[in-house]
């Protein structure tokens, strides 16, 4: 009713969106399924109708951006920066593979910021696929509340923009972007920049060394949280609510099977 007071919290609409994506369900069949399992336990609870979840999905606020983080660490962490492109599906799809014919594409691009330590995702930012990347470096290191140690993007976020990004962020952080093969030093005054360091050393000593030195081979990690590439909703904003869930349940996850090894120490005799 419009105008009156939500007869849900965002509780039980966060619980039900969390259910229909880790189990691909439609928001009509996951009312169906609450229904069913309110019933088998014998609990007297209304269920939220799917529309009623649809509309409350575009509404939705995440309450915890950082539910898996321990309160205690307060340590500068490292951050590595990518981007994926997800493609929004709708029903007019089926027609083109019926009639075989092409259409324009409609894509999101969705710029992930992992814990090079944790792996858990700390940033992340929606935008349309004409957004270039880097544009939404300042809108990543906004939601990042520690300190940053080390920040290693794609190469797709090079530039000075990001350069002023991380400084006006943390004036000690090292910024890792792997410069083009053709790159040259550009800088105008006797300290050399941090781009130009790294230009002097893949001169030196190659790009491999380079890249063991910076630790700029675990950018891949970023890789390894990107899980899916379509997206259900069509709005734009119940699109940013279904991104924000998924990395939600992809942390939770993480926390909750990640092994824990241990060195052990060999027998003595």
């Amino acid at each position: 009713m419009r105008g009156g007071q939500p007869r849900y919290s965002c509780l039980p609409i966060e619980t039900a969106l969390t259910l229909a994506l880790v189990f691909s369900l439609r928001l009509r069949q996951m009312e169906g399924s609450l229904t069913s399992v309110l019933q088998l336990t014998g609990l007297d609870l209304a269920v939220p109708h799917h529309a009623t979840l649809s509309r409350r999905a575009s509404l939705w606020r995440s309450s915890d951006r950082r539910q898996s983080r321990p309160v205690s660490r307060n340590e500068p962490v490292h951050v590595l920066i990518d981007s994926t492109g997800a493609e929004v599906y709708g029903a007019g799809q089926w027609l083109e593979e019926k009639h075989d014919t092409n259409s324009r594409r409609t894509w999101r691009k969705l710029h992930l910021a992992l814990d090079a330590d944790s792996g858990e995702i700390i940033a992340h930012v929606m935008t349309d696929q004409d957004t270039g990347n880097g544009s939404q470096v300042e809108p990543l290191l906004g939601q990042i509340d520690t300190p940053i140690r080390q920040i290693t993007p794609d190469g797709a976020y090079g530039g000075k923009p990001t350069y002023n990004d991380v400084i006006k962020h943390g004036a000690d952080a090292v910024v890792v972007i792997p410069p083009r093969n053709n790159a040259i030093n550009c800088s105008d005054t006797e300290t050399a920049s941090q781009r130009d360091r790294h230009i002097a050393a893949i001169n030196t000593g190659g790009r491999m060394k380079w890249q063991a030195a910076t630790c700029h081979g675990k950018r891949s990690l970023v890789e390894t949280a990107i899980v899916g590439h379509r997206l259900r909703p069509r709005s734009f904003r119940t699109q940013q609510t279904e991104v924000a869930i998924g990395c939600t349940v992809l942390n939770r996850m993480l926390a909750s099977e990640r092994p824990k090894s241990v060195r052990c120490k060999p027998p003595t005799t």
